[in-house]
């Protein structure tokens, strides 16, 4: 398999115009944009992306889901108030229990939405009330037909299919969190699922989550680890090249060509040939550019 990276400015500007006009779907086919944060104070370049992907400030049409927040009217209405600051005609924010999410009612709201947005939180308040739900198929129906999703923090958390919790199963000192590579330490339970093939964590480097994401990773070797950091995002793009954004870096570990991976009589967890990528904003890159041999390149 040829490992080797490639850099597609030109093609990504081009992907990212032609979303907003695709053909009707496929079977199988995403024309959908996925925003990911990873936290922190959300730059401008950023949330104007999203807002673009999203039809433009006239036509774009902005569902804000706050369910991950404490807060969660002030979150809402907070977000609401930052996209119409942007110039947004039509953002509304959307709140709801399991229940209502099992109805047809919730889930027939988002159909003309052409982008959803997740406010931060507690992502796992996401997931129980929306995962296998009606809700939950039409984020996903929205996304495979051209809508853009997005999220910071615990909305960037929902993103993969295998969600990291924030909770730790066997280390119970909250007081020195993730200190270990261990097996069976790192709690995930099912996200959401836009992105099946990665693991997605936030914060990154700001509070150096590098432990928790490597043990997942080696936990589930054949899903690369994708963190990001605060105030910078990640795109993924229908073409499967993501973008970075923003003002920090993505950091991705990849453990597919890795062997020898097992725990010792204490759990923690050891393999070799993991290779690990530190990708900056203006980069691009694609899961299958990367490798040992991977060579960086600008936008």
């Amino acid at each position: 398999m040829n490992l080797s990276r490639t850099v597609f400015p030109i093609v990504v500007v081009l992907a990212l115009l032609a979303g907003q006009c695709a053909p009707p779907t496929a079977a199988g086919e995403t024309r959908g944009h996925l925003v990911i944060i990873g936290g922190g104070e959300r730059t401008e370049e950023i949330m104007k992306r999203f807002v673009d992907l999203a039809g433009g400030p006239e036509k774009a049409r902005i569902i804000v889901i706050p369910l991950a927040s404490g807060n969660a009217r002030e979150a809402g209405e907070s977000a609401v108030a930052e996209f119409t600051a942007l110039g947004v005609n039509t953002v509304s924010w959307l709140l709801f229990s399991r229940e209502e999410a099992a109805g047809g009612n919730v889930a027939g709201k988002l159909s003309s939405a052409t982008g959803i947005y997740f406010t931060g939180g507690d992502q796992v308040r996401i997931t129980r009330i929306i995962v296998g739900t009606p809700v939950h198929q039409a984020l996903l129906q929205r996304y495979r037909d051209g809508a853009v999703i997005g999220g910071t923090s615990a909305g960037a958390a929902i993103m993969s299919k295998v969600m990291i919790t924030g909770d730790e199963l066997i280390n119970k000192d909250t007081n020195t969190i993730f200190t270990s590579i261990m097996r069976g330490n790192v709690q995930t339970v099912e996200g959401l699922g836009f992105l099946d093939d990665v693991i997605v964590d936030q914060h990154f480097v700001k509070r150096k989550r590098l432990n928790r994401l490597i043990s997942v990773v080696l936990e589930h070797p054949e899903l690369p680890g994708i963190g990001i950091d605060e105030s910078t995002a990640l795109v993924a793009n229908p073409n499967g090249v993501f973008e970075v954004m923003g003002e920090g870096t993505v950091v991705v570990f990849d453990a597919r060509g890795a062997s020898g991976i097992q725990s010792d009589t204490h759990g923690n967890l050891g393999a070799r040939n993991v290779t690990m990528h530190v990708i900056r904003s203006g980069e691009t890159f694609a899961l299958t550019s990367l490798g040992p041999a991977a060579v960086p390149g600008n936008r």
